[in-house]
Parts: C-alpha cells; structure tokens; sequence
C-alpha cells in the first residue's frame, strides 16, 4: 500500500474547512455543471427510490443465469420509465434499488413523477407476469417517494475524477426508507411522503372525478418519518392490457 501523506491531507482538509462556501437557495437544483467544490445549493427536491423486496434471498439462490436476468429485466424498464424528465438531475442503482432524483418546483411537475410512479407499480405486474410466463421466480418491489428542500453539494477529491453530488435534507433519506418499507407487512407497494401527498392528492381528485382517490391510500405515523401514505394504484389501461395477455 502507498504511503498516505498525512501532512498534505491536513492541508487539504484545512483548506476545505476553512473556505468561503458559498450557499445559493434556488427553486431548482441547477444542472451538475453549475456545481463546484466551493458552492451548494438549496433547492426543492422530489427523490423516488425503487427497491426490490426480500433481494438477499434472491441473490443468495444459486442460479446466476434467471438471477443476472431478472436483475437487468427489473433495473432497464424502471429506468426508462423514469429517465424521461428534464427535471432529472440524478438517476441510478444501488445494489437492489433504482432509484432517481429530481427538482420539481410546481404541482404539476410533481404530477408527473407520480404517473411515472403509477407507471413503475404496474411495469413490476408486467414483469411479473413475463417471468411467470417463463417459469422464473416472481419479484416484489417498495417504491418510495419524498420531497423537500435539500442542500445539495458536490463532494470528492478536488483535481481528481472521484465525485459526486450529495443530497443532504428529507426526500432522498425519506424516500429510501419508504422503499424499504413499502410492500411489506401488509402496507401498500407505493409509499408518498405527507408533503408529496399533499402537492398532489387534488390534481388526482380532478383527474378522477367519478372515483374517490383519497380512499385508494392508508394514512400512516411513524416517530421518525412523520405522516406518510401508502397506495397500490397501477395505470388502469397499462394493468388491462397485462390482464389481456399484453397483445
């Protein structure tokens, strides 16, 4: 192993500690170019995080061949059904989970993301079925969404290629967590922070004036995560065409 320069770390740090960052509170999160190792922003943010359930035992089964499928089957089409969205600012996948990010400062931009959602609850029915279809094992999916206003900052070793941005705040934390715990112990597959819930419950409500959206989610407490609500609303003509036999 190199020998770690201790005496020119301590420079490096010092001079990160001690430098004027300057803190920009925007509505939108700017594109990753406007972002330096001496700037941040505090922008709105709406994080949706897509995490499949029970993976370790999936993962531990061994048949590498149906697994490195259903993974890559899984991982493709919830990208493409998110990627899609000039407020994108990041999207990628953690070990299990797809997960993406975005800057929406109007209800209708938030809108947006929930049909994307919507659209994502019934691709894994979709998928499901596909894999049924080739006697392969079924999946199981959470889906998590919040937003809030985050502090995002670029971090990583100045001078190198070695960076990322950072989310620091409540949708990205809150969004992961409910990924976790949505679709399991009897809760609804999709969870939405209070805060999502409340920027788009009425756009729902007037899209489906012969129905009653509020019924169709479960109100929830937790200590940690305040008020949240769970759902398993699909896209009604995606989840017909599935039941058709997708022809």
């Amino acid at each position: 192993m190199a020998k770690y320069d201790y005496e020119e770390g301590k420079k490096r740090v010092s001079a990160i500690l001690n430098d004027e960052n300057e803190i920009e509170e925007k509505d939108r999160v700017p594109s990753s170019d406007n972002f330096t190792y001496h700037n941040g922003y505090y922008s709105n943010v709406t994080a949706v995080f897509v995490d499949i359930k029970d993976s370790t035992a999936l993962f531990g089964e061994n048949k590498k061949k149906s697994t490195s499928k259903i993974i890559r089957a899984f991982s493709s089409e919830i990208i493409e059904i998110l990627k899609d969205d000039s407020n994108l600012r990041e999207i990628g996948i953690r070990g299990d989970c797809v997960y993406a990010i975005y800057t929406c400062s109007s209800v209708e931009e938030n809108v947006e993301i929930m049909d994307k959602v919507f659209y994502t609850n019934t691709y894994m029915k979709m998928l499901n079925k596909l894999l049924s279809n080739k006697g392969m094992k079924n999946i199981e999916a959470g889906i998590g969404v919040a937003t809030a206003k985050e502090l995002v900052v670029k971090a990583g070793r100045e001078g190198s290629e070695i960076n990322n941005l950072v989310w620091i705040g409540k949708a990205v934390t809150h969004a992961s967590k409910f990924s976790g715990e949505a679709n399991r112990n009897g809760m609804g597959k999709i969870i939405f922070s209070n805060s999502f819930y409340n920027i788009i419950i009425d756009s729902l409500v007037e899209r489906n004036k012969n129905e009653k959206p509020r019924e169709w989610f479960k109100s929830h407490n937790d200590e940690e995560l305040g008020t949240y609500y769970s759902c398993n609303v699909v896209k009604e003509e995606f989840s017909d065409w599935i039941d058709k036999g997708m022809k």
